[in-house]
């Protein structure tokens, strides 16, 4: 119904930048709320950030004034913005897509996109 397709990730050096891009497939991609995860190896999925449909934003602690979300839905697309990378960023970022209808909760993720930081 919905897929997403995040891209952007790579080696990046301490201070460095980097966009990520969340691309869903469909024409009512801009009706969803969506948020940016990551996860490193052995530790649990934490949120990074949020973007309703109506444009509201919302950040986690340790990102806050480092990264940006933002939206573009005539391109079905969410973006993160990531600067001042520090080594603790090195996570797999998924992108997660949320509407809830009658009751009911659709989520979806994509494949993710690897971000690593180091000198």
């Amino acid at each position: 119904q919905v897929q997403l397709v995040e891209f952007g990730g790579g080696l990046v050096q301490p201070g460095g930048s980097l966009r990520l891009s969340c691309v869903g497939s469909g024409s009512i991609f801009s009706l969803y709320d969506v948020g940016w995860y990551r996860q490193a190896p052995g530790k649990q999925r934490d949120l990074v950030a949020t973007i309703t449909s109506n444009g509201n934003t919302n950040y986690a602690n340790s990102v806050k004034g480092r990264f940006t979300i933002s939206r573009d839905n005539a391109k079905n697309t969410v973006y993160l913005q990531m600067n001042s990378l520090k080594p603790e960023d090195t996570a797999l970022y998924h992108c997660n897509a949320e509407r809830t209808r009658w009751g009911v909760t659709n989520l979806y993720w994509g494949q993710g996109t690897q971000v690593t930081v180091s000198s």
